[in-house]
Formats: C-alpha cells, sequence, structure tokens
C-alpha cells in the first residue's frame, strides 16, 4: 500500500500531492481574504474622518453664534445633511445621522461584521433602558418621546411596558424579556443604589461584546477593545465611589471584570484608598495615569469627577487610535470610526445645547471630549 503511495505513478500520490497543495494554499490565503473584506470600508472610513474629536474642528464649530450658523457649517461637510429648527430636533437629527452611520458601515462592510455593528447598537438601546429606570427611581417627570430614542422596535415595547408599569412589577417585565438574574435582583431592591444599577447594566454590555463573533484575525483586536472598555468602566465606577464616600468592601462589589491593565489585585489595591486624588496616584505604572494627573488641577477647582471622566474619554479615543494602527488592515479602523463617530455626535449635541442656551464658547469647550494628544 505504501509503495502505491509513494509511487509517482499512481493516481493516489498525485491526489495527496493536490490535496496537500490546497490546504496549504486555503491556510496561506485565509488571512488575505479577511483583509481583502476591509479593504474598501477602511478606506471609506478613513476618508470621511472624525474631525469632531479634534481641538481643531472642535473649536471652528463651536465660534458659530446660532443654532443656523451651526447647521450651516455643518452641512458643508458631504457625510452630514442636520436638519430641525430647535435644540431637540437638531439633536435628534444627529443621533439619527449616529444611526445612520452605523448602517452605512454595515452595508458597506463584511456580513461577518454585521453581528458587530448591531450589539454596538444594541448598546446604545440597552443604555437607554438603565436611564429610564433610573428616571423611574428617582420619581422625575419621565417623557414617552424617550420611547421614540430607542432604535430597535423591541426595545420600544420594551420602555413602553415598563414605563407603564408600577415599581413592583419591574423585575417581572425584565425576567420576561431574559435579564439575568443580577439586574433584576438590582431593580428589586427596596433601596435602589444607583451605581449598582449601572454596574449590573455594564456587566450585560461588556458580555454582549466578549461574545460577538468577527472575521478571522479580527478576535485580538476586539478583545482588546473590550478590555480597555472594562478597564474605563473600573475606574470612572471607583473614582464616583470614592467621590460618595463608599468603603474599600463597597468599592469591591463594584468590579466588572479582569481588563486590559487592571487586574482584580490592582483594583482591590485602589478600592483601599480613601480619597479621589490617591485613585489617581495608585494608577501611576498604568496607561491611565497622566491624563488623569493631569486633569487633577480642574478636579480641585470643580470637585466634580465629571473632569476626570472626560479625561478618561479622551484617552480612550487615543487607545482607540492605536487598536486602530496596530490592526490597519482588519478590524482597527472600524473600531475607532464609530467609536469616535459616537463621540463626535455626543460633541455636536453639547454644542448645539449651549448654543441654544447662549454659552459662552469657553463654557462649552470645557465639557467637550477630545482625543488625548499622542
Amino acid at each position: 500500500m505504501l509503495e502505491i503511495i509513494f509511487d509517482p505513478k499512481s493516481y493516489l500520490f498525485w491526489l495527496i500531492i493536490i490535496a496537500l497543495i490546497a490546504g496549504a494554499i486555503a491556510i496561506i490565503s485565509r488571512p488575505f481574504s479577511t483583509y481583502i473584506k476591509f479593504v474598501y470600508p477602511n478606506a471609506k472610513f478613513e476618508a470621511i474622518g472624525n474631525p469632531f474629536v479634534t481641538e481643531i474642528e472642535l473649536s471652528r464649530i463651536i465660534e458659530n453664534k446660532n443654532l443656523d450658523n451651526f447647521k450651516e457649517a455643518l452641512n458643508s461637510l458631504k457625510d452630514y445633511n442636520v436638519t430641525g429648527d430647535s435644540t431637540d430636533n437638531i439633536q435628534n437629527s444627529l443621533d439619527n445621522h449616529l444611526l445612520l452611520s452605523v448602517e452605512m458601515m454595515k452595508k458597506d462592510s463584511s456580513k461577518k461584521m454585521t453581528n458587530f455593528f448591531n450589539t454596538y447598537l444594541e448598546k446604545l438601546d440597552i443604555y437607554l433602558i438603565k436611564n429610564t429606570l433610573k428616571i423611574i427611581f428617582e420619581k422625575k417627570t419621565l417623557n414617552n418621546k424617550i420611547i421614540d430614542k430607542a432604535i430597535f422596535p423591541e426595545t420600544k415595547k420594551f420602555l413602553h411596558k415598563i414605563i407603564e408599569s408600577d415599581k413592583e412589577n419591574l423585575p417581572y417585565i425584565f425576567k420576561d424579556y431574559e435579564f439575568n438574574e443580577e439586574i433584576i435582583n438590582t431593580i428589586s431592591a427596596e433601596k435602589i443604589d444607583f451605581i449598582k444599577l449601572d454596574i449590573v447594566f455594564d456587566k450585560y454590555v461588556i458580555n454582549k461584546l466578549k461574545q460577538i463573533k468577527v472575521p478571522y484575525k479580527c478576535e485580538n483586536a476586539k478583545q482588546r477593545f473590550v478590555n480597555t472598555i472594562i478597564d474605563l468602566i473600573n475606574i470612572k465606577n471607583i473614582l464616583r465611589a470614592k467621590q460618595i464616600g463608599y468603603s474599600e468592601e463597597s468599592c469591591l462589589n463594584l468590579f466588572l471584570d479582569e481588563g486590559q491593565e487592571i487586574a482584580f489585585w490592582k483594583f482591590k489595591e485602589i478600592a483601599g484608598v480613601e480619597y479621589v486624588p490617591q485613585v489617581i496616584s495608585a494608577l501611576e505604572g498604568t496607561s491611565y495615569f497622566d491624563a488623569l494627573k493631569d486633569a487633577i488641577e480642574d478636579y480641585n477647582k470643580e470637585k466634580s469627577v465629571q473632569v476626570l471622566e472626560n479625561a478618561l474619554d479622551g484617552l480612550y479615543l487615543k487607545l482607540v487610535k492605536n487598536i486602530s494602527i496596530k490592526n490597519y488592515v482588519t478590524i482597527g479602523p472600524t473600531i475607532r470610526f464609530i467609536v469616535s463617530k459616537e463621540y463626535e455626535i455626543r460633541n455636536l449635541k453639547v454644542i448645539v445645547k449651549g448654543l441654544g442656551e447662549g454659552l459662552s464658547s469657553d463654557i462649552i469647550k470645557r465639557v467637550l471630549v477630545k482625543e488625548a494628544a499622542t
């Protein structure tokens, strides 16, 4: 039998050779088949860019004196077509632009990326649900127009149910929609812990992001992206907790998961400090230290962790840029464009609100998120 297999005159010999060559070609060509699928969308996303997470373009758009001038300046860019005469209508138009941008990305990308884009949009709906719950638990006036902000029809139905429901029935509604037990237990508590509420929804979103299937050679970049989000949420949560005065034990309950740089032992070390500036000092040696250290002066003036959170968001944009550069031929530019687009829309909505209320450009600039310097 071996003689037949290794006999160049036999058909079996050449079938084996052909099979081996075909297998080798398949293995070698697989990465290239992935790269090819990203060539067009990545080039398009890079060409469009995200100007409104940069200092220069934000300063330029802020200088518009009113909403009409703002719309005219924004719509001069081929990527935008903002409509509306009031602050709310223009902000809604900007929200719609974000959705259209993601749909454009989905259309231009490989079908293997569809789940990534759908999950990213679902993330926005999940946080809308969380924020609606907060309004309900705080017993504030809830405008039913919030339902219109939902992206998916199923979310609209769900929001309608929880808005019309009594607090006692909320856990049953969430159970029917297959939310996990941790979320159900949190909203069932007699006294709602709002930081805990943030944590359980963040965990829910993170788990969905972790489960996304992406094309070959993209998993490492996606995982780094998710791990970076985990780090930032962990840091933000503990900053808020220390501002409020949480104990070490209470802070440990806020741990989301191990991320890119913040392992549990590091989080435990940070949880053991008493004040916000000590949290920043405990982060020395990580990628997050310099951005927070540079913002500490503003924090000391305002005594608001929002200043520190904005600094972290600016750093997040820089870290996503780094992921894009290292994964330029695959999913990197896609991640950068969608994240930057989300912050770009957030910045533009802030500017619209500021212009509508007649605020000075200096006040508006303080709350904008800009990509941290390289």
